[in-house]
Parts: structure tokens; sequence; C-alpha cells
């Protein structure tokens, strides 16, 4: 018996069905695949290892000696013999950057020329050779240096950067860029200076040179990347963020820094409709946010971040943003207000009427208030979801300073403790600037939105990497109307016509 025209319909819509299955995925699947399954349960442990590394200065370290408290310094910093075991790093990190492997178990590659003349064919020593290789490696440098970058330095999978023992400052073109990549440290090095660049090739792996877009001028640029720890540096000057991290990145830890002397210091987040950032889960802890800096610390989309033990000294308009209904969780933190009575919130919703935010969840426990500092809360509080979070007390704020004592790299200049300062100190970024990095066509591989002005972003594609974006709501309706036609029309009998389309 022949088939039918209804038949053929089912085949038809089995068809359309079938092709259209990877698009109604992306439309409908709101987090990614490598996020923490409970993040309450990231936020209990780190609480844990700090009431543990505390607990030990307690019974331990009564002499006042190389113990902190800070539960990733007291894990390596204390061992006399910590050069020949560099790797152990690797252990030390918390939060959902703690499966940040980076370099560990792979060779150590020392970086012995600070050039950077050559961003198709580097030279072998160089920091740009190293981090474009494919293996594990362990990147450690022989001597102090600053590195003038000519463009973004494009890092590869399973590398560690690991400034301890020298002086290490990157700076110029681009800065450091993580693009679709996964298990990267950058520990001790100091970031500043930081410039859009870009039109041009380079290299980003031994067998794949591709043409790159103009550069944000980002101090660190996170982008479809996961498992990032970033621990011990000092940021400050860049044209945009210090560190942005977009496009889907997930399992990120920020730790032990030391940040000045910028407007727009850290988004997290692409834009209000980009989706997959609902997975984004990033740890902020014992980080030291100081002198010149006015908002973003951070300024976030979706996604969950649980801020804990940083000392917010200064900001000029807020210091936690968000929009789209983020979850922050902030926990022991000391907020020190700027003296504008203006300028006393520590949080702001952005472009977001509070109809619309009173359910986001943002929950301050056990945060230090001064200077008329005050924290706006939203959201179901003290329900299910902060509960388990809150089974291990956060550390008392009044342990900020001991916990962010050692923030910044290590016996370097902090650009504002009162030592050497690696520029002249302005302030730096988007609004105070007026060089906003974007271009109104052209392929400067970022673009901004217009219905915000305090919304940017790193867009870039490089090589095959493509950004998955929603498709329009024109292209969903009409697939919805031709299966709709195909359906209800002559008994299926549009099914030829649409064979001849």
């Amino acid at each position: 018996m022949p088939p039918t025209h209804t038949t053929n319909t089912y085949i038809l819509l089995f068809c359309l069905l079938t092709s259209l299955f990877s698009v109604i995925k992306a439309t409908f699947n709101l987090t990614l695949p490598h996020q923490h399954p409970n993040p309450e349960a990231v936020v209990q442990e780190v609480q844990r290892r700090l009431n543990v590394s505390i607990h030990r200065r307690q019974m331990l370290d009564t002499a006042g000696g190389c113990l902190t408290g800070n539960p990733i310094d007291d894990c390596w910093r204390c061992d006399p013999n910590w050069a020949n075991k560099r790797q152990r790093l690797a252990d030390c990190a918390i939060g959902f950057g703690k499966s940040a492997f980076g370099g560990k178990g792979g060779q150590i590659y020392v970086i012995t020329d600070s050039s950077d003349n050559d961003v198709v064919n580097p030279t072998p020593g160089t920091l740009r050779h190293a981090v474009l290789q494919t293996e594990p490696l362990w990147i450690v440098f022989k001597s102090s240096m600053v590195i003038k970058l000519k463009h973004e330095l494009i890092v590869n999978s399973y590398k560690t950067i690991d400034g301890r023992g020298a002086n290490v400052a990157v700076t110029g073109g681009g800065c450091i860029t993580l693009q679709y990549v996964s298990n990267v440290i950058i520990h001790n090095i100091h970031v500043y200076n930081c410039k859009p660049s870009g039109n041009v090739n380079i290299r980003s792996s031994p067998t794949h040179v591709g043409f790159r877009g103009k550069s944000d001028g980002d101090g660190i640029s996170i982008s479809g990347s996961r498992n990032i720890w970033i621990d011990h540096c000092s940021l400050s000057h860049c044209t945009d963020g210090l560190i942005d991290a977009v496009l889907g990145s997930t399992g990120i830890t920020i730790s032990n820094s030391y940040f000045t002397r910028h407007n727009e210091v850290m988004l997290m987040g692409h834009d209000d409709g980009y989706m997959p950032d609902k997975g984004m889960q990033v740890t902020f802890a014992f980080n030291h946010f100081g002198k010149g800096l006015i908002q973003r610390m951070p300024r976030c989309r979706h996604g969950y971040f649980h801020v804990v033990n940083n000392d917010f000294t200064e900001w000029k308009m807020y210091a936690i943003g968000g929009s789209a209904d983020p979850t922050i969780n902030s926990q022991g933190n000391r907020y020190i207000a700027p003296t504008n009575a203006d300028s006393k919130e520590v949080t702001k919703r952005v472009d977001t009427d509070e109809g619309n935010w009173s359910g986001w969840n943002w929950r301050t426990d056990g945060d230090i208030m001064v200077n008329g500092a005050f924290f706006v809360p939203s959201g179901d509080g003290l329900s299910a979801t902060y509960a388990k979070a809150s089974s291990y007390e956060p550390k008392s704020a009044a342990l900020v300073t001991q916990l962010t004592k050692y923030a910044g790299v290590f016996g370097g200049p902090r650009d504002d403790d009162g030592t050497a300062s690696f520029t002249a100190g302005t302030i730096t970024g988007d609004s105070a600037s007026g060089n906003t990095g974007y271009s109104a066509g052209g392929n400067t591989g970022a673009t901004r939105s217009s219905s915000e002005d305090d919304g940017d972003y790193f867009g870039m594609i490089f090589g095959g990497g493509t950004v998955a974006l929603s498709p329009p709501p024109t292209t969903i309706f009409f697939i919805v109307f031709v299966l709709y036609m195909t359906t209800t029309t002559n008994n299926g009998g549009l099914f030829s016509l649409l064979l001849l389309l």
C-alpha cells in the first residue's frame, strides 16, 4: 500500500524536528554542562577549609609565624622547600575554580626572554611561545621581567603561569586572553596598562594561526572557558575590565588578588539575554579592592557568585552590581563606604526596577559595614537555598585584615601601598577615559549593547570558535508556521511543495 499524504506529513515532521533538535536544545538549555550541580556545597567546602586553616593557626602558630589562616597560602607557603614543589600549588585552590589543574603533571618551562617581537612565530623562551603549546606546562620565570605585549596573549589549556620567586609584570596590547580553554592557573603576576590591539594574525597553538579583531584592552579576558584560577595577582590601569568572564565561562576562582586604580573592575556575564551564563559560578575570596576603584567588584549577570572574606576599601559608585537575576552570596567581607553620602550602598541592581529584582537572591551574612556602608538584600533570604550555604558560619569579617595580608603579588609593588608604581596612577576604564574600545562596524570582535550604558563584554571569535546564539524570534515563528500549515492544509498536501523548496 503506497504511503498516504498523512504518512508523508508525519515523515516530514519527524525530519524537521530532528534537524531542529540542536536549535531547540540551545534555546531551552539554560545551564552549562560543566557547572557544579550544588553550588551551596561548594560554599560549605570553602567555609570548612577556612575553619580548618584558622583553627590550625590558632593551635600551632601562636608565636605569629608563617601561618595566616588563609587556606590557600597556608597550603604551600610555609614549606621552605616550596620552590622545588611548585606544582603543589594546584592542590591549594578553593571554591568553584578548585578543579583548575593548570599545568600539573607537565614539564617546567622556564621563561628566559621578556620580548614579544613576533606574535605568529614567537621565540622559544618567551611567554608567548610557552602558553600556546598544547601539552600541560608549568611556566616559571628565570628572573624578574616586564613583558610588553604587542598583541593579546592567547593561552592554551592546561597551563600554569607561576610568577613566584620573581617580580613579573605583563602589560601592553590586549594582555591575557583565555578563550574556549580549560584548566589555567595564573599566579603572582602584575597586570597593568593593557590597551586595545589587534586586527592581526596571532598564533594560538603550534598548528594554528588566526586573524584577531581588535581586543577590548582587558587585563585578563575569560571567554567560554572553565576551571580557571587567578591567585595573588595585582591588577590596575587597563582600558576595559581588569578581569572579565563571559560567554558561558564557569568554574572560576579569583583569590588573594589586589585591585587598584580602575573604573569597571570585573564583569561577569556576556549580556542579559545570554542564557548559558546561568551556569556561571565564580568564587571571590581574600581579595583587596583598593584605591582608585569606581565600580564592578564585580558586576554580575545570571549565575552564582560567592563573595567571601574580601576587603573593599574604596569605591566611587558601588561595589557589587548585577542584572538578569544573579545569585550573590556575600559572606564575611568588610565594606568601607566612601565619604560621599550618595555612594554608601554596596549593591546596585543595574537598569532594573525593584519589582523585578525583589526576588533576586542577594544575601549578606557576617559582613562588616564601615563608614555608613549598607547592603540591600533581596530574594529568599535565609531560605533552604542559603540554609545549606550557612551550615558553616562565615568567618568574622574582623579576620579580613589577616586573611588578605598578602593579597597581590609577593614582594612586588601593589600600586597603592606606598611603594613604587608601574604607572602614573591615573584612573582608567571606559567611563573614566572615554575610550570604550568599541567600534560601530567592521571586524572589531566586540559590540556594545545600546540598551545599557553599563553593559560591555568581550565577544571575539577566534579560528573555528563560534558564539552560540539563540535563534531570532522571527525564525522560530516561521518554523512553527510551516509545521502548522503542513499538518493542517490539504491533508498534508504541502509535503510535495516543501520538497521542491
